[in-house]
């Protein structure tokens, strides 16, 4: 099958998700009011007690809020996923003569196009609050390019649920964790005074070094050897769950 009718497909089957998004917009409004209320939780109740340098706390906080709101909003690409196995249209998109990976990347763009929308939204409340920045384009685009990165690699890995889970609780409960790991990183407080084998694992887990990469970004400062650590693990994860999302798809229609 050609470049041109698996696009065409995808294009298709994107469209018809997008619609279920348009339909239901409450989704990505729930799952922008989570990272929300921690912001605003954070600011306004435990700000003024956490030391974080000369800058406010909505600044070095926001970049760990945008990727929990990723976290939080990877988990309904899941739902969507298991709600089409569970209800058969799965098994008749797969007897019709389109691409099959036109199936997963209708799913998994519709999850970039929907967080996308939730960071915008997370982004202006933030900006309610006195978030501020005078990254030029470029670093605009940076961040951007990280934030999108992570999407596709935390999505890819929620296509796994989504094919093989057998409850609605079991797919919706493979996030929790994702949710949590930015709570033992940097996003919240400096690591510096984090017990050893905690501060350890914080500055040594993906997280870190996103955050890190993003504030640096919006603080207009070198990004350093973050840059680059947080690129790699983006794009390592990336490629692991592609992988493994594609193993399992083709076990699921085997």
């Amino acid at each position: 099958m050609t470049t041109t009718y698996v696009v065409r497909d995808t294009t298709t089957l994107l469209k018809r998700s997008l619609r279920h998004v348009l339909r239901s917009p409450d989704t990505i409004i729930t799952t922008a009011v989570t990272p929300i209320a921690m912001l605003l939780l954070f600011v306004y109740v435990f700000g003024s007690a956490i030391e974080v340098g000369d800058g406010s706390y909505v600044d070095y906080l926001l970049p760990g809020i945008l990727l929990i709101t990723i976290a939080s909003g990877i988990a309904y690409t899941a739902f969507r996923l298991f709600t089409d196995v569970a209800s058969g249209i799965f098994e008749r998109f797969q007897s019709m003569p389109i691409a099959r990976s036109a199936v997963l990347w209708g799913h998994v763009l519709t999850s970039v196009v929907a967080n996308l929308v939730s960071l915008v939204l997370v982004v202006l409340v933030a900006v309610a609050m006195g978030f501020r920045t005078g990254a030029g384009p470029l670093a605009w685009l940076a961040v951007l390019g990280i934030l999108v990165l992570f999407t596709l690699a935390l999505t890819w890995l929620a296509v796994i649920p989504g094919l093989t889970a057998t409850s609605l609780d079991g797919v919706s409960g493979f996030s929790y964790p994702l949710i949590f790991l930015p709570f033992i990183s940097s996003a919240f407080v400096p690591t510096a005074g984090m017990p050893g084998p905690v501060r350890w694992f914080a500055e040594h887990q993906p997280v870190t070094p996103i955050v890190n990469t993003l504030r640096n970004l919006f603080a207009e400062q070198p990004v350093g050897d973050d840059g680059w650590i947080a690129v790699a693990w983006c794009v390592g994860l990336l490629l692991v769950a592609y992988l493994l999302a594609m193993r399992t798809y083709r076990r699921k229609i085997g």
